[in-house]
């Protein structure tokens, strides 16, 4: 059973049965494959399928018609009608064609990784910013691929894949989808508009700007909700974040910065998805400071790691300072060794000690960009030292009642408008 809600069709807790598919060329090494191919079965369970069983095959190249040989798409085409299999996922991004000329071949929906992703962002969406972004993803990624859509939508409907505009007649109009697609574009261009002014009012008052990035699944949210004490959604499922969260952390000194939580990297998300999400890497761009997470249960940790930085290097953010984040110390991966060039810290999010302790490495960090003062301030310059204790790092405070003057020795982040104000009480 399917309704439909506000143009969007939902379908109940029926679970979709699926086959994947992945090829393995000569240019990914077989570790690599493995963990790529469970990543998959990650994502489909994520979007609410269930995994009945992966075919492989090693190929020189991807099959320019089928992605996997014809004497492959047989075998698949056998295996679908013996397990009953609703869709089949492929690995890789499929060209309009290769989804063409597999729908034509076998009876079930063709899903690839893309679709698949995006799907899970069409749920996973909660602002009106984070839906309309979903959408415009997927009807770009739809609008070349129209010619071979339309017997696998009426044969099945609904389901994985499908979330989001889907299922409708969009298909068969072209020119709807673009016409839909300059007006998500336009209302996205306000939305962006109302949060450059928001950032430049947050620039003005010189907040402190920390951007929580990692793989998706490494523990962001559960660390970012301990440390602001903020809701933001934290599951064991990947992309359980989407729409960037932003909360106040007060460090140990005192010193109140903002934090923001992101959507979680993953390897191979095509460029267009991450134009998608314009506005939490717009959040990336705008931070000071970096505190990347990475899960060091994981036994692909470090390419979980080397594609975050991949990544940051695309979105000319590397330049900005980080602080490498091991989670999850307590199921550690035997095999585990850090590599990370920046400073690090090793935690489990949810202990309260560890948490105390990154805090205390945060303010190192931060305190290490910053430029030191030593000052003497008269007792009447109360909205002066107000500042100092919110808006720097205060490590000294005395009171001398001879003079009337307060004895003040700390850091202040660089180029803030405080330097001026300090420069004629310098000791």
């Amino acid at each position: 059973m399917k309704s439909k809600e506000g143009g969007r069709l939902e379908q109940n807790a029926e679970v979709e049965k699926a086959i994947l598919v992945g090829c393995q060329t000569m240019m990914i090494d077989d570790l690599r494959f493995a963990y790529s191919m469970e990543e998959l079965a990650s994502l489909t369970e994520t979007a609410k399928g269930k995994v009945l069983t992966s075919v492989t095959q090693k190929r020189e190249r991807l099959h320019p018609a089928t992605y996997i040989g014809s004497g492959k798409v047989e075998e698949m085409n056998a295996l679908v009608q013996e397990l009953g299999a609703d869709l089949v996922i492929f690995n890789d991004e499929l060209s309009p064609s290769q989804k063409r000329n597999l729908s034509a071949e076998l009876e079930a929906r063709i899903i690839d990784r893309t679709q698949l992703i995006l799907d899970i962002f069409a749920q996973r969406a909660r602002s009106k910013e984070g839906k309309l972004q979903v959408e415009l993803a997927q009807l770009e990624y739809m609008l070349p691929r129209l010619g071979g859509q339309g017997v696998e939508l009426s044969r099945l409907g609904g389901g994985i894949g499908t979330r989001g505009p889907g299922e409708t007649k969009l298909e068969s109009d072209r020119r709807h989808i673009r016409r839909r697609i300059d007006d998500i574009k336009s209302q996205l261009e306000t939305i962006v508009q109302h949060r450059e002014r928001y950032r430049e009012r947050r620039k003005k008052n010189r907040a402190f700007q920390v951007a929580i990035v990692g793989y998706t699944n490494a523990g962001k949210s559960t660390l970012f909700n301990r440390l602001s004490e903020a809701e933001s959604y934290e599951e064991n499922q990947l992309f359980a974040t989407l729409d960037p969260m932003t909360r106040k952390l007060i460090l140990p000194s005192g010193f109140v910065l903002l934090i923001t939580d992101t959507v979680g990297f993953i390897q191979d998300l095509p460029t267009s998805l991450i134009a998608a999400f314009r506005s939490t890497l717009e959040e990336v761009k705008e931070a000071d400071l970096l505190l990347h997470v990475v899960d060091m249960s994981n036994p692909d940790y470090f390419h979980h790691e080397k594609t975050v930085n991949q990544l940051l290097e695309e979105l000319d953010v590397k330049e900005i300072p980080q602080l490498t984040v091991y989670n999850k110390k307590d199921i550690r991966h035997p095999n585990f060794v850090p590599t990370a060039t920046t400073p690090t810290a090793f935690i489990s999010a949810f202990d309260e000690d560890d948490r105390s302790q990154l805090k205390k490495k945060l303010e190192e960090v931060i305190i290490g960009m910053m430029d030191a003062y030593h000052v003497q301030i008269p007792s009447s310059e109360g909205k002066l030292l107000s500042l100092l204790k919110n808006e720097t790092i205060l490590r000294e405070l005395k009171f001398n009642e001879e003079n009337e003057l307060y004895f003040c020795r700390g850091f202040a982040p660089k180029e803030h408008p405080i330097a001026g104000q300090l420069e004629k009480y310098k000791v």
